[in-house]
């Protein structure tokens, strides 16, 4: 499923038209990155949530030439699986 295949779903089962289906999903998603952006976490009961990890910076090394580069300090979007969603896809 993809954001087009949510956004039809959505207008389909609650007689809304595209463009109001389009608003909601957009708004949904506009606020979970967001509250990522913000560092807080997006959790939704039972599906998943969603976090940030904080990485230091690290001294890597170029695989092509085996120099050694700075990576600087970063920030990565996580996602893990709710309980009830794992027990869903394994049934």
């Amino acid at each position: 499923m993809n954001k087009l295949d949510l956004i039809k779903t959505l207008k389909d089962e609650n007689g809304l038209s595209m463009k109001e289906a389009t608003t909601v999903i957009d708004i949904f998603f506009d606020e979970m990155a967001n509250s990522l952006a913000k560092g807080d976490r997006a959790e939704i009961r039972g599906l998943c949530s969603f976090y940030v990890k904080k990485y230091k910076a690290y001294t890597g090394r170029n695989p092509k030439t085996g120099g050694k580069v700075k990576i600087k300090t970063k920030k990565l979007p996580f996602f893990k699986c709710g309980k009830e969603l794992k027990e869903r896809v394994d049934s």
